[in-house]
């Protein structure tokens, strides 16, 4: 249900013809991340893509990253609520659990981005086990650790 409603509000805020739009949560992800990066004092700044429904990141004017629909979280937490859900406890420990958690994978995955973005830009190189290994083993990783906390200390299905 949660991934109809999400599908639906994609559907609706981004446009795929002519001028791209991205959705107003993956630019807000994007534009979060560059507060993060400006924080730590890089000249960074962020563009609609004119190609393609993603945003780009720019550090000192250079095209590093991109900030595409799957980056921005909301397919992950999807999952993640859905688990929740599934091995649920009480009432009030799964909807705080739920909201928490779900705030805090987006923390998570905006610093990740950031953290990226540094990384492709001083290590282009990397570029692969950066994107495809590291960056994904972080998020994923949050998630899984979510879940096990969650297994074992707060659904029905904790150990006795």
């Amino acid at each position: 249900m949660l991934f109809a409603i999400y599908s639906f509000y994609l559907q609706k805020s981004q446009k795929k013809e002519d001028v791209f739009k991205t959705a107003s949560i993956t630019r807000l992800v994007a534009n979060q991340t560059i507060d993060v990066l400006t924080f730590f004092g890089y000249r960074v700044k962020t563009v609609q893509h004119d190609k393609e429904v993603s945003m780009k990141l720019l550090i000192e004017g250079k095209y590093i990253a991109r900030v595409i629909e799957g980056c921005n979280s909301i397919s992950l937490i999807i999952l993640f609520i859905s688990f929740v859900v599934a091995f649920t406890g009480s009432l009030k420990s799964t909807f705080l659990y739920i909201i928490v958690g779900s705030i805090f994978i987006y923390i998570v995955n905006v610093l990740r981005i950031a953290f990226l973005t540094v990384m492709i830009y001083k290590y282009p190189q990397q570029l692969g086990i950066l994107h495809d290994l590291v960056f994904p083993a972080i998020i994923y990783g949050t998630v899984f650790l979510l879940w096990v906390i969650w297994v074992n200390k707060f659904s029905n299905y904790k150990k006795r």
